[in-house]
């Protein structure tokens, strides 16, 4: 049993907090609901989790540091729930591909050079500004966590 999750921002601030509510694209969210998940469908315990943590890279001087934060978070989140960090690939300035298999429980990073970062960088400020522009009425989340 394994899973994996991809957030962009630890938790949600100002009105985005009234806005979305709890949601898988914060990581706080995202992570009880994926351990949760693999605790619930696996063993139950704890102390069989084999955890290891990949991305929070500065991709673009155009995004703010988020990454760094991102990575604060994880290790703080990790350690309040008494996990340890078996392996991790974190930081620096380039984007990553990750591919996990939860089968055997091996993952696999490719760094993406700088002109993948770049389309990573564009596609991510593409998204921010399309969510900037639209004032919709959020839709209720159901359960966005895809479990492999």
């Amino acid at each position: 049993m394994g899973g994996m999750n991809h957030f962009l921002l630890a938790e949600p601030s100002g009105s985005a907090k009234d806005r979305y509510g709890a949601s898988a694209r914060y990581g706080a969210f995202a992570m009880e609901q994926l351990i949760n998940k693999v605790l619930q469908r696996g063993t139950g315990r704890k102390a069989n989790l084999e955890i290891k943590i990949f991305g929070g890279g500065l991709i673009a001087s155009a995004l703010t540091d988020v990454g760094s934060k991102n990575i604060e978070f994880v290790h703080e989140f990790l350690e309040n729930e008494g996990y340890t960090i078996s392996s991790e690939d974190v930081g620096g300035t380039f984007a990553r591909r990750v591919m996990f298999k939860p089968h055997s429980g091996r993952a696999f990073v490719k760094r993406l050079d700088s002109s993948a970062a770049a389309n990573v960088a564009r596609e991510e400020l593409t998204i921010v500004g399309r969510r900037r522009a639209a004032v919709v009425a959020p839709r209720p989340v159901a359960d966005d966590i895809e479990l492999f």
